[in-house]
């Protein structure tokens, strides 16, 4: 399969289940290879990820969970806790973090570039979520991104010993795919794009 099949493959995967055919440290070993092949502006390598398996990753879920029960109105919980409940049905989650101590250090080193560092940190996560999503997309397994940091950052820090220069960027959670994505659509190529001779 071309690169740009594989791009097209992937897709938001809402419809998961564990019944993955691979086992944890065989995904793990797939998440740690792509992290560690996808660019980083200086070469950087300013990604962090903490891959949740098992019980881990229905904690992680829980924490989500009530988290949001504190802020969303009661009447309006019941959808959040569907949605919530369709992300612990998962296989695991991975948690992308970007580690802030190496992003100051380059503003130490590279003084000139200094506000662009925290700009190229964002691409290096964007990038590296990308290519695990990818490569799981690749072996058939389903994913879809997640956003919850911040309101979440603190309790999941706690809870996992996550050092405290790592700033969460994103949520993958992961599983078997129990039913296939929708159509996607595309807005006309016009709007998007522009080719000079």
């Amino acid at each position: 399969m071309s690169f740009i099949d594989q791009l097209k493959q992937r897709r938001t995967i809402y419809a998961i289940g564990k019944n993955v055919q691979q086992s944890p440290e065989q995904l793990n070993e797939l998440i740690h290879t792509a992290i560690k092949y996808a660019p980083s502006s200086f070469n950087s390598q300013s990604s962090r990820a903490v891959t949740l398996f098992g019980e881990s990753h229905t904690n992680f879920w829980e924490i989500v969970r009530e988290t949001l029960r504190k802020l969303v109105p009661p009447e309006a919980f019941a959808s959040t806790d569907n949605k919530i409940n369709s992300f612990s049905a998962g296989f695991a989650t991975v948690l992308f973090y970007e580690d802030q101590s190496v992003i100051t250090g380059l503003q130490e080193q590279f003084p000139a570039y200094a506000e662009n560092f925290p700009i190229w940190s964002e691409h290096s996560t964007a990038m590296a979520q990308l290519a695990v999503w990818t490569a799981l997309s690749e072996i058939h397994v389903g994913a879809s991104l997640q956003h919850y940091n911040p309101i979440i950052d603190a309790e999941v820090a706690q809870t996992f010993e996550i050092p405290a220069t790592w700033k969460l960027r994103a949520q993958l959670v992961l599983g078997s795919i129990e039913a296939p994505a929708g159509e996607k659509t595309f807005i006309d190529d016009t709007i998007r794009f522009k080719t000079f001779a």
